[in-house]
């Protein structure tokens, strides 16, 4: 049978299976089950995928997963995400966009401590959108920055994505985490390029406003108890990969830590607060564990069946460049990104591209990081990003889903100045590693 039966006989049912509204785990689980009875042999090829799916989920380097969760949690739990915000707020004064600007700075910061972009968009939106709104914010300004510095915890370190895409692209994780830092602040920055342009060229979008003045002393103070101490947890997870003092899954181990030591500090690590951030990573760990499993899995039954080897033939053979094949794969990313959750996209894509990637001789971590930006955008993209209707649900009442459109497209624009840079610039993400592995 050619291998373009083969993908579609087994990637119809997928794609009807989740469009009919069944989890994703279970669309892979099913489709697993089937395509191994019927092309790997029967009962045979049942136990295989039985084996299979055991060792998928038994690695070492999944450990990672569940504890960026806890991370998360603990933080948004105890507060001391809320205490990040208001000391950034001191800091900002009257500066014109300040909250935009705001928004942009508390979406690296709890990147780099939690790696969950819909809990930042979640937490952004519910605090900082009513206040730009009664100073005056316009939607583009109120909206637009939470939705593109949320999904900066893609891309800066720990980022739970990160090492979904290691596992199931067989990749070095601790590559990747260190590959995505600069792209992540590069995002950033073209966030903030825009906002300070737009505001000066459009003032009536954020406009000025008189906010109480606080003294040098109260600022330092601020920055002191409520961020100084958010260095040991960065440093905890990114720092010790740095030094190569830990795998990534130790610095999972040393970040989550770290976090519940520092709301114990604060008094506020209760049982009550322990149990809700054990009990809701759990939830979220074991359903991304189960989508893991089924897609490893249904990697090595494309890869048993030749599928994957056609295509990789089939691709090779197409007369124009590698370089614009990988494009067109970025670009496919993010158009599925539209309709689709990033994990659903990393299962379905990441067994067929990265050989494919690896087979024309470029730098899979340089891809991957590309991949990862692309995922970004896919999700704040109208019109049915997923990051578009968490942003919904948070936003004050009378918000339409025409504003938060309108609101994340010059988001979406400077995603894809990114993407553009990393694609022609691929030094952004190769030399930072390669000078950490040199």
């Amino acid at each position: 049978m050619e291998w373009y039966y083969i993908i579609a006989i087994i990637l119809g049912p997928l794609f009807v299976l989740m469009f009919v509204g069944l989890p994703v785990a279970f669309s892979f689980l099913a489709v697993n089950i089937v395509g191994s009875f019927v092309l790997m042999g029967g009962l045979p090829g049942i136990k295989q995928l039985v084996l299979n799916t055991v060792d998928s989920v038994s690695s070492f380097v999944l450990i990672p997963i569940a504890l960026f969760m806890i991370m998360g949690e603990a933080m948004f739990r105890s507060g001391i995400a809320i205490d990040l915000m208001d000391t950034l707020d001191k800091w900002f004064g009257r500066l014109r966009g300040r909250l935009a600007l705001m928004a942009v700075g508390g979406g690296v910061l709890f990147s780099t401590l939690t790696g969950n972009s819909m809990g930042s968009i979640a937490l952004l939106g519910s605090s900082l959108t009513p206040e730009m709104e009664k100073r005056g914010y316009k939607k583009p300004m109120s909206l637009g920055p939470i939705l593109g510095s949320s999904g900066l915890a893609i891309m800066i370190p720990p980022s739970a994505l990160a090492v979904v895409l290691g596992v199931i692209a067989e990749l070095s994780i601790r590559r990747i985490l260190i590959g995505i830092i600069i792209p992540g602040l590069l995002m950033a920055l073209l966030y903030i390029i825009y906002i300070l342009v737009r505001c000066r060229l459009q003032p009536e979008l954020a406009p000025s406003f008189d906010v109480p003045k606080v003294s040098l002393s109260e600022k330092l103070s601020a920055t002191a108890i409520n961020i100084l101490p958010l260095t040991f947890v960065i440093f905890s997870v990114v720092g010790v990969i740095f030094l190569g003092i830990a795998t990534p899954s130790e610095a999972a181990a040393t970040g989550a830590f770290s976090v519940l030591i520092l709301a114990a500090l604060k008094r506020r690590l209760t049982f009550k607060v322990f149990g809700d951030t054990m009990f809701s990573s759990a939830n979220i760990s074991v359903m991304v564990l189960l989508i893991i499993s089924g897609a490893i899995t249904f990697s090595q039954l494309l890869a048993f069946t030749g599928a994957t080897y056609g295509m990789i033939d089939a691709v090779m053979s197409i007369d124009i460049s590698n370089e614009a094949i990988v494009f067109l794969m970025i670009m496919l990313v993010i158009l599925m990104g539209m309709v689709m959750g990033p994990l659903p996209i990393m299962l379905i894509t990441l067994p067929i591209f990265i050989p494919i990637v690896i087979q024309f001789g470029f730098d899979p971590i340089w891809f991957a990081a590309m991949y990862l930006v692309a995922i970004e955008t896919g999700a704040t993209s109208p019109p049915f990003g997923a990051a578009l209707f968490v942003m919904k649900g948070v936003a004050p009442k009378g918000t339409t889903m025409g504003d938060i459109y309108g609101a994340a497209v010059p988001f979406v624009i400077c995603d894809f100045i990114a993407i553009l840079l990393l694609f022609f610039i691929p030094e952004i993400v190769t030399y930072p590693v390669d000078l950490m592995f040199k």
